[in-house]
């Protein structure tokens, strides 16, 4: 779709095994665009790697006559690998993602006991500050710092567009869970009203649409439909109010089935572990580094 506001078009891919919407979003005059949490495709059974989702988003690209300007990650995923390392090498473009990513590679560094490691947001091409700038062809865009879900959380805003991820998910679901390695609900309950501060119209483009009850597949909303309907705000008006719910729903949840396989590649922004002697790349699983949740 293209907003006749801003000229600002936006596409969203859905990846059904993972539940997870992936988004291009471009000038209509210059035909820049940048693409926004792009899913490298993993099946944990064979352990086979594919690239069927970033092929489908850059088929778009060159359908539509655009030229990427940038590969935008909101967080590093825990639910999905990140395509940003494909993406770049087949585009050229460069890859971003929120500065204090390098907190995250810091604790999952030690998690998976990699003392060789580089914590440096290194494997990046831009690192962005809370409230930093930047442009998509003639479109203007915000960063801001969105922690709680993970320490590194960012929100895109631009234009009249806000892509918050893993910050709400669609009203009738709620918000994001705040139980991995350096969440919190504190945190989040902060990052939530910092985006209900956003005007009223903002469109609000979630990162998961996880259709309870079977329904359609929704992924925008707005502010204002946020404010007075989410099923978690609606009963938790204030931050202790919404800690408490936050922290009771995770108490039930048993952790994302591919957690330990993704973080290792998406702390290498969308990498895979480096070939052993036999040419082979190897994933690591920590045995009990998560504690003992919900199985």
């Amino acid at each position: 779709m293209v907003t006749q506001k801003s000229q600002m078009g936006i596409e969203t891919f859905y990846d059904s095994g993972t539940s997870s919407l992936q988004y291009v979003v471009w000038d209509e005059p210059s035909r820049h665009c940048a693409i926004i949490d792009a899913v490298l495709n993993y099946d944990e059974k064979s352990g086979s790697v594919a690239t069927r989702s970033a092929d489908d988003i850059l088929g778009f690209v060159a359908d539509h006559g655009l030229t990427v300007e940038w590969i935008l990650d909101t967080h590093p995923h825990a639910d999905h690998f990140s395509a940003a390392q494909y993406l770049r090498d087949k585009t050229g473009a460069p890859t971003a993602i929120g500065e204090r990513v390098v907190e995250v590679q810091k604790l999952w560094k030690v998690i998976y006991n990699l003392p060789d490691f580089v914590a440096d947001g290194s494997q990046w091409d831009k690192l962005f500050a809370d409230g930093e700038t930047f442009s998509i062809g003639g479109l203007q865009g915000r960063v801001m710092h969105s922690p709680g879900h993970t320490l590194a959380s960012i929100t895109y805003v631009v234009e009249d567009a806000a892509f918050i991820h893993d910050t709400l998910f669609m009203p009738d679901s709620g918000t994001a869970r705040c139980d991995f390695p350096g969440g919190s609900a504190k945190r989040l309950w902060g990052s939530i009203q910092a985006i209900l501060a956003l005007p009223d119209e903002t469109r609000l483009f979630t990162g998961h649409d996880y259709r309870p009850n079977r329904r359609e597949l929704r992924y925008q909303s707005t502010v204002a439909e946020q404010r007075d309907t989410n099923s978690h705000l609606v009963k938790a008006k204030t931050e202790a109010e919404f800690v408490a719910v936050r922290e009771e729903r995770d108490r039930t949840l048993p952790m994302p089935k591919l957690i330990l396989h993704a973080l290792q590649v998406n702390i290498r922004g969308g990498r895979l572990p480096e070939p052993e002697a036999d040419g082979r790349s190897y994933l690591k699983i920590p045995i009990g580094a998560l504690g003992n949740p919900p199985w």
